[in-house]
């Protein structure tokens, strides 16, 4: 396993605190290089597997995703949905702000706390609970279930 795939998840957050020091963005990029390359979003979803010592069967069970799509994401087969990002986040364990930064590896929209839905999931990550609360939680309000992004309003 390669240095990059072993990038802690608030590594953005050590960035950022580097930029505002360095005394100029060329010294910056030129010190940052190696830790500024975004890993594919299979190869960090496998390594943070190696990190926390859970299988892939074990984090898609926890996350609510068919065996067989969850294969081909951790594969590379598939680009993740936000939503299927959202739910593999829920089966690492992940709290808000890994659940974000896995969203940001991902290319996909962060949660934000003005929308209903975002919410629920935000304070269901706060609360570490399981994909099924999630799910009864989003129920419960009304809102669009996880994994059934096709049926946004």
């Amino acid at each position: 396993m390669d240095q990059m795939q072993k990038k802690p998840l608030h590594l953005t957050k050590t960035l950022l605190e580097r930029l505002f020091q360095a005394p100029d963005i060329n010294t910056y990029l030129r010190e940052n290089a190696y830790e500024m390359a975004m890993p594919t979003f299979d190869r960090f979803i496998l390594s943070l597997c190696d990190e926390r010592s859970l299988s892939r069967a074990a984090v898609i069970d926890q996350a609510g995703i068919p065996r067989n799509y969850g294969y081909q994401l951790f594969n590379g087969i598939r680009k993740p949905s936000r939503d299927k990002v959202i739910q593999l986040a829920f089966g690492f364990g992940l709290d808000v702000d890994d659940a974000q930064e896995l969203l940001k590896i991902a290319r996909q929209a962060p949660l934000y706390p003005k929308i209903p839905r975002d919410i629920v999931i935000l304070r269901c990550l706060h609360e570490r609970r399981a994909i099924w609360e999630v799910q009864n939680a989003l129920d419960d309000m009304q809102l669009t279930l996880l994994g059934r992004e096709d049926k946004y309003e």
